[in-house]
């Protein structure tokens, strides 16, 4: 309770700022800023980036999506490298745990790796240029007109949509923080913080492979501090964990190449060393004392009402992104587009059920409650599409419509994931 009381209202500050971001900034705005080639679009990718709430995963169709609008190789790599690593609810939620000096440095490191790393691809990959028709079928996602409308929206998408993607990973975290704070001897970390090197290289063999958000590395990272393990290993998890894992590596190989996928994780890799370096060895340690001193209950200092109140509201929202996840596993979608069962849609169904074919297509990568709904848009927005229903268990989505496998096969790649073909039945 104490670190949810620290970490809530400050997230959900930065899912209503997502929000914000995700209604007043268009992605076909910032592929305009992203073409070409050269340090600028690099940096600029980075700087769109650092401040977008979007996972591993979930970053990967937006970045797939920008290189087909025009954004060059380097810069789909850069946005696809600073985004994960920060946002603007994990800067808020790490300055609530951990301190200003951990908020700061992470977006200045995500910004570093993220340019070096988009540089580097420029220079060892100068090839695959854009098609510009590659998005020609893709329908533009409809927004409000009025001010007032997209404020409602705003709210609607950071309350619900964010929270759906995220909420999984952050209880997730603050379980793993639970679990590390009671069962792990302190005795472990106060020998491995002697050696903060070897510390960090185990941590990068642990943080790579494994799934986590940025939001919800804060309190496992908090949590290993408080058990002797030094900042610049913590730094580490934050930094190296949200970025990379394999479903992320295997979908960006796919879709920017081999050596843009390893400039991608040795950039993320490096990055964290060397940050994780410096603030162990060259920065003062009294910078990096977290916010919160203590997961013990007992040494709590009351809860304030605000805060309690904000811990409420989350986890409000948290349990209606679960139950509403629920549901869509259980309906398909009406031609307006919301899970129902009314009258007029199963009376449609059953007189158009023989006249209309049906077919469900494997899909790889898909990860979260985002990635369902990147892969459920593209596939919405075909020609001859009538309802589509995305399975995010099974990594499965059912087409009824006259579509044709080629056409969802090239919607499921240019959408970021990879596509297993048509399942029998």
């Amino acid at each position: 309770m104490a670190i949810v009381n620290a970490m809530s209202p400050y997230v959900l500050l930065g899912f209503l700022v997502a929000g914000l971001l995700h209604v007043f900034v268009r992605p076909e705005v910032m592929a305009r800023h992203l073409a070409g080639g050269g340090w600028k679009p690099v940096v600029k990718a980075a700087l769109f980036g650092i401040p977008l709430p979007l996972c591993s995963c979930g970053v990967l169709p937006a970045a797939v999506a920008l290189r087909r609008r025009g954004a060059s190789k380097g810069a789909a790599t850069s946005f696809l490298i600073a985004t994960p690593q920060t946002g603007v609810d994990s800067i808020a939620a790490t300055y609530s745990l951990l301190g200003l000096p951990f908020a700061i440095i992470r977006p200045i490191a995500a910004l570093f790796g993220a340019a070096a790393g988009g540089m580097a691809v420029d220079r060892a990959d100068r090839d695959g240029a854009t098609d510009p028709g590659a998005f020609e079928a893709e329908k533009a996602e409809e927004m409000p007109r009025t001010f007032g409308g997209k404020l409602l929206e705003a709210v609607r998408y950071g309350l619900v949509d964010m929270v759906a993607s995220v909420g999984k990973w952050l209880v997730i975290g603050l379980v793993v923080a639970a679990l590390i704070t009671v069962f792990v001897p302190d005795e472990l970390f106060v020998r491995l913080s002697a050696y903060p090197v070897i510390a960090m290289l185990l941590m990068v063999l642990v943080a790579v492979p494994m799934y986590v958000c940025a939001t919800g590395s804060i309190p496992i990272a908090l949590s290993l501090m408080l058990k002797g393990l030094t900042p610049g290993v913590a730094f580490v998890l934050l930094m190296a964990g949200p970025a990379a894992n394999f479903a992320s590596v295997m979908v960006i190989g796919r879709a920017m190449g081999r050596k843009a996928t390893a400039v991608y994780v040795g950039s993320v890799v490096l990055t964290a060393l060397v940050f994780g370096m410096i603030i162990d060895y060259l920065l003062p340690a009294s910078w990096f004392l977290p916010a919160v001193t203590s997961l013990d209950p007992a040494c709590h200092h009351g809860l304030g009402i605000f805060e309690t109140l904000c811990s409420g509201l989350l986890a409000g929202l948290l349990i209606y992104a679960a139950v509403r996840s629920r549901r869509h596993k259980g309906h398909s979608h009406c031609t307006c587009g919301d899970a129902c069962s009314c009258a007029t849609c199963d009376n449609n169904s059953k007189n158009d059920t023989e006249m209309i074919p049906t077919n469900t297509y494997k899909i790889d990568g898909m990860a979260c409650a985002h990635c369902r709904m990147t892969v459920e848009k593209a596939l919405s927005a075909l020609p001859g599409a009538q309802e589509v229903r995305v399975d995010l268990s099974k990594g499965t989505a059912t087409v009824t419509g006259s579509v044709e496998k080629a056409v969802v096969e090239k919607a499921v790649l240019l959408a970021g994931f990879s596509f297993g073909g048509v399942l029998p039945g």
